[in-house]
């Protein structure tokens, strides 16, 4: 009788050590906290490549590109900025300063200077693309960019990840972060402004 209940006492000793084992095994794989960081990581380090856009320009505009007819929001008016491509641009109150029709690209490519891919830049539009004919871009089309805004990106190999035609606005701001206004930045389509109140 007793070498039974030390054989039961061993059993229920490696059943009960085999269902720890196998919960710690098969346990999903969580997010850790180093996964998190790294994820913050990622979220900052597309927000300080935003933050390498060049903040004022110089106000040309690409040949070839028309003024808007009848924009929603006329040269000389004010409105507020929702898109938040930059830090201090969203809810900015922002001057027009110019009104195009064109198509607007979301663009992803990898800077010229090296460093990390970007992803979904907004906006490059048509007449900022090397040799655009007519015809707007699709989704998928490889193309190159003659745009500036950013460091590494005249010349950079792209992808159109969205297209859109539409009004995009030349604008000058004063971030609400603070710091030097910002002026003739380019581009924010009419959907990513309000009327100011």
């Amino acid at each position: 009788m007793k070498k039974q209940w030390l054989m039961l006492i061993a059993a229920t000793m490696l059943v009960l050590g085999g269902c720890q084992n196998n919960d710690t095994a098969s346990e999903p794989a969580s997010v850790t906290p180093s996964q998190h960081e790294q994820a913050a990581d990622d979220s900052d380090m597309n927000m300080d490549q935003m933050d390498e856009m060049h903040h004022s320009g110089s106000g040309e505009v690409p040949a070839g590109l028309k003024e808007a007819a009848n924009p929603a929001f006329k040269v000389g008016s004010q409105a507020i900025i929702e898109a938040g491509h930059m830090k201090g641009m969203k809810g900015a109150k922002a001057t027009i300063v110019g009104a195009y029709d064109t198509t607007a690209y979301a663009v992803s490519y990898t800077p010229t200077t090296g460093g990390p891919k970007v992803t979904n830049h907004k906006w490059v539009i048509h007449e900022e693309i090397e040799n655009a004919g007519a015809e707007p871009f699709k989704p998928g089309d490889e193309v190159v960019l003659e745009a500036d805004h950013m460091p590494g990106m005249k010349g950079a190999q792209a992808t159109i990840d969205s297209a859109e035609k539409t009004t995009v606005y030349m604008v000058d701001y004063e971030p609400t972060t603070g710091g030097d206004p910002v002026k003739n930045h380019k581009w924010v389509t009419g959907s990513e402004l309000s009327a100011a109140k």
